[in-house]
Formats: C-alpha cells, sequence, structure tokens
C-alpha cells in the first residue's frame, strides 16, 4: 500500500461520538512501574502503537515476561531488583523520547554497560538533559556527537541521592530521576518547573515513597528508595493528546458536534482546552470522575465561528506541548494576530515543530512571523483554499504530530494535499485514519 495519503475535498459536517485510544504517556509509564512490581499487573485499554510496543519489549529484554492480547497486556513483575542485564545489551527506543529518557532512570545501577538507541528521528534529540542529572548518582554515560543517540550507560553499584533544578518543564526528565531515585539510598530533592504529573501521581496511588509540595511555578519532589511496588491493574484513559485532532477539526468544520469518550483530563494536560476556550471554542467536559489519580471525563465540542486571537500565556505552554501544531491551526482561522511564546521545547520534539508550523500555515497563505523559540499567526476568518492548489507535505522526520495536522489542515481549509509518510502515526495513532474515515461517512 502507498505511504501517502491523498486529501482532495473538505470534511462534510458531522455529529459523532468516538472513542480514541489509551494515552501514550500512562501506557508507556505502566509498563515501565509495572516491570517493577512483584507480581502480575494487567492493563487494558492499553495503547498498542509502536512507541508502548517499544516500551514492552525493552522490559522483555530485561527478562520480564509479558503478554500482549489485542489492547490488554499482563507484565509479570519480578519487584524492584527484578532486572536481568545481560552482557552487551541494546534497548531500541525506537522513536519515543518517553522511554528512551525514562528508562535510563531504571538502568541506573546497571552491572553491565547498556547501549540505548533509536531511530532517525530520536537519534536527533537532545539526551544530556536526562544524562546530566542521572550522572549526579554515579552512572556514567557515553554520548554520540551533540549529545545523541546512540549512547552507553554504565550504572553505579553505589548511588547517592542528589538535589536537582529541573527548569526546562520536562516531564521525562523529571520523571527519569524520580526513577533512578527510587533505586537510591537516602533522599534526592527535585525542585521542578510545572509539567506533566503522571509519574507522580502513580507514584502516590502506589504509596511509595514521593512527597511533592506543590508551589505556584515549581513542584518540590522528594524521593526515597523504594523496597516494593504492588501490582498495578489499569485500564489506561483515552489521550487528551490523540483528542487534540478532532476538537479542533469538529471546531474548523461547518455544523459539526463531536463526543470523545473517557479522556484524560489531567490538569497538567489540558492546556489545549484552556487556550481554545479563550479563544472562543465550545467545548465542555461531562461525567467527570476521578480514576486512580487521574482525573477522566467525556468531552463535548461544537463548531466554533467568529474564533478570536491569543496572547498565550506562557505557562501554559507544559500543559499544551503536544498539541501546539493543531491550535496553530485554530488561530490561523481567528481574527487578528496570535502570539505564542517560550517554545524552544518544541524544537526538541520529533521534528523542528515551529519550523514545520511555519510551512503548514505558508501553504495556507497565513502570514506568520516566527523566532527558534515563538511565532505570530496573523490569522484570516475567511481562510479558503482554492480546491485546485496543490499541497505536498513530507520529510518532516515521521513526526506523528505533523502528519495528523496536515490531514486536519486539508479537511477543513481546502485544496488537494498529498501527505507523506502515512505509517508515522504507527507510533502514537494506528486507528487515526480510520476514525477519520469514520467521520465521514
Amino acid at each position: 500500500m502507498p505511504n501517502f495519503i491523498k486529501i482532495k475535498k473538505k470534511i462534510n459536517n458531522f455529529k459523532k461520538t468516538i472513542k480514541v485510544p489509551g494515552d501514550k504517556s500512562l501506557s508507556i509509564r505502566w509498563v515501565l512501574f509495572a516491570s517493577l512490581a512483584e507480581g502480575t499487573s494487567k492493563a487494558k485499554n492499553l495503547l498498542m502503537s509502536e512507541d508502548v510496543l517499544a516500551a514492552i519489549e525493552a522490559v522483555k529484554k530485561l527478562g520480564i515476561k509479558t503478554i500482549v492480547k489485542k489492547n490488554e497486556c499482563k507484565i509479570f513483575g519480578k519487584g524492584i531488583n527484578g532486572y536481568k542485564y545481560k552482557k552487551n545489551l541494546t534497548i531500541n527506543a525506537q522513536n519515543s523520547g518517553t522511554l528512551g529518557r525514562l528508562i535510563l532512570g531504571l538502568l541506573i545501577n546497571s552491572p553491565e554497560p547498556i547501549n540505548l538507541i533509536g531511530d532517525k528521528s530520536l537519534s536527533k534529540r537532545d539526551f544530556s538533559r536526562v544524562s546530566d542529572p542521572l550522572s549526579k548518582f554515579g552512572a556514567k554515560f557515553e554520548l554520540r556527537k551533540n549529545n545523541f543517540l546512540p549512547l552507553t550507560i554504565y550504572g553505579a553499584s553505589k548511588l547517592k541521592p542528589i538535589r536537582y533544578n529541573e527548569n526546562k518543564g520536562s516531564a521525562q526528565c523529571k520523571s527519569s530521576i524520580i526513577f533512578a531515585a527510587m533505586r537510591t539510598n537516602g533522599t534526592t530533592i527535585i525542585k521542578a518547573k510545572k509539567s506533566r504529573n503522571h509519574t507522580e501521581l502513580l507514584c502516590k496511588y502506589l504509596k511509595l515513597p514521593v512527597v511533592i509540595k506543590n508551589n505556584k511555578n515549581f513542584d518540590e519532589i522528594k524521593i526515597k528508595k523504594v523496597e516494593k511496588i504492588n501490582p498495578l491493574n489499569y485500564e489506561i484513559p483515552s489521550d487528551i493528546s490523540s483528542s487534540a485532532f478532532f476538537i479542533v477539526l469538529t471546531i474548523l468544520s461547518k455544523n459539526s458536534e463531536i463526543i470523545i469518550r473517557n479522556i484524560n483530563i489531567n490538569p497538567s494536560r489540558i492546556g489545549i482546552i484552556t487556550i481554545l476556550k479563550k479563544m472562543g471554542a465550545k467545548i465542555v467536559f461531562k461525567n467527570i470522575q476521578i480514576y486512580k489519580g487521574e482525573k477522566i471525563a467525556d468531552i463535548k465540542v461544537e463548531s466554533t465561528k467568529n474564533l478570536k486571537s491569543i496572547n498565550c500565556p506562557p505557562n501554559l505552554n507544559s500543559g499544551a506541548i503536544d498539541e501546539f501544531l493543531v491550535i496553530f491551526l485554530v488561530a490561523a482561522k481567528a481574527k487578528g494576530i496570535s502570539y505564542f511564546r517560550n517554545l524552544s521545547e518544541l524544537n526538541q520534539k520529533e521534528s523542528p515543530r515551529l519550523q514545520w508550523a511555519e510551512k503548514i500555515l505558508s501553504n495556507l497563505g497565513v502570514k506568520t512571523i516566527t523566532t527558534n523559540d515563538s511565532i505570530k499567526i496573523y490569522g484570516n476568518p475567511d481562510i479558503d483554499i482554492n480546491s485546485n492548489k496543490k499541497i505536498t507535505i513530507k520529510n518532516y522526520l515521521k513526526d506523528h504530530r505533523v502528519f495528523m495536522t496536515s490531514l486536519v489542515a486539508a479537511l477543513t481549509f481546502g485544496g488537494k494535499w498529498t501527505i507523506h509518510d502515512k505509517d508515522s502515526i504507527n507510533t502514537s495513532f494506528p486507528n487515526f485514519i480510520k476514525i477519520i474515515k469514520d467521520l465521514k461517512k
């Protein structure tokens, strides 16, 4: 089958209820916690994407038995010290920055050197942001030029607790340090800029010796050595990041409405909702509940006219960092100039996303001014692409969010689009196109 998709016309109006796959961040974290538990952990609605399957393969290489069936998984943990460290072991994180960075915290005391590799995209991402703090525990690292993969970690038999200021707002870095601290005698203290807190919530639910003090601009996290983790049976809530594309598709389509079921609306993840509502979007939460520390709800979205521009407060950035590409499509349709700043983290993702935002919006005829950490978008409420205009999207390092954002742009703004590397969605959302086709019926 060809590895591209062609979109030749806008989507018709729709009124649907859908369910998107399990949350990727939680799916990967569940795999890692379950691999450390004593006994059998079970997960339902686990995201069966390449990133999560890479996490499962990683713990299998460390001697942990797993059974995968459809979107359910069993992991037979052997305890906090249950990994088997073989000689000449290589772990392939593939495209997953979450897996690649978090698992280094779990390998901090390996008696054997372990190699970590990734795909072309992951191999262009900075791993010093985790190797630097993990080195303070006593581990040593060899990284390729520019702090890229492949790398080799040399674990330390005697780990020492650390104090660390995490000022990038990176949940991956913070979580990696938490995992390392769980293997370390004494108390490790992290002063962390606000970011996703899934790891901390799982620690709290599992009653691990992790204490979090929430301040306005940062969290203070104290972690003591963990002796035992109980099995974790978990039905993974659905992913807000995957939902984002359908939220924006609905906002930008005429006379449409969608309900997305059972979504993780963790406050550290819903920056997109806050931003879009400030821009006038019609979004409401229904059936809100707490599930094992995580807040979940159904999300109802309606088509929205008269969208407003936004001077986006930077304190919303970390809660929307994976959704900005598709948020920029809403800014393109809004009245006035939207300004987004302090976004250097966008260029630490699978591709340099600010550059790709500029390219996509340029194809829409939307003016932008872009720096290495900001973008101004000159919105046009009357945007409508000539139906014969040909637009091609390719060579974007197989960044799944570039693919999905481009598809949403094609369906809402018009034109004849050819979007390459369709299989990029397999890293996070394998059935994305199927759900799109169901909306079009």
